[in-house]
């Protein structure tokens, strides 16, 4: 489809020697090279009628009740499949090793794609959870590149998490004391906004 135009366009010859130099009178030049110019310009309705053209698409549905379900739900919901899509990027990262799954049995397929979906209702949940909170407190916790941010992701909260461990001194087998190790004081905050089941765990 024709959509740019050209307006006052020029062609320019210009030799070119490959001696370096003023080149000698009469002299035949190694090569001609041919340079045009002009505007490039389309017209304003045609423009218009294909940007109009490819901001239109079709949705089908089997729900023919308008009442049920308009053409607006529709189109939300269309849109809403690009947040259940981003929850499952994490199969493409080479630490999830999604290549090694093999089943065979469409029952074990299917509860293997249970329990996935389980673990990601439960991840988007505390992912919500953990942002809403910081957002209420007007809290911050610091992201990969140490700036502080409302809106991390579970995934990044859990690394944070990956430098705490639980020192346990025990002698003769009865334990004396357990010692919670590089809980900063940022993750310290998160656990007592996020709730006293959580703040528990590291107490």
């Amino acid at each position: 489809m024709k959509v740019l135009n050209l307006h006052g366009v020029e062609v320019t010859a210009r030799k070119h020697f490959a001696s370096a130099g003023r080149p000698r009178k009469g002299a035949l030049p190694d090569a001609i090279k041919y340079y045009v110019s002009g505007l490039l310009a389309a017209t304003v309705a045609q423009r218009e009628r294909l940007i109009t053209q490819h901001s239109c698409f079709i949705l089908a549905t089997n729900n023919l009740d308008e009442d049920d379900l308009s053409d607006a739900d529709i189109l939300a919901q269309y849109k809403g499949q690009a947040h259940v899509e981003r929850g499952f990027r994490f199969l493409k990262d080479p630490m999830f090793l999604a290549n090694t799954l093999f089943l065979k049995k469409v029952e074990r397929i299917m509860a293997l794609l249970m329990v996935m979906t389980v673990c990601l209702l439960v991840y988007a949940a505390l992912e919500h959870r953990i942002r809403k909170t910081l957002k209420q407190h007007d809290a911050r916790v610091p992201d990969q590149k140490g700036k502080p941010t409302q809106k991390p992701t579970a995934r990044w909260v859990f690394e944070l998490f990956l430098d705490v461990h639980l020192l346990t001194i025990t002698m003769n087998a009865t334990t004396l004391k357990t010692l919670v190790l590089n809980l900063q004081d940022e993750l310290r905050t998160l656990l007592v906004l996020l709730g006293q089941s959580y703040e528990q765990l590291y107490s």
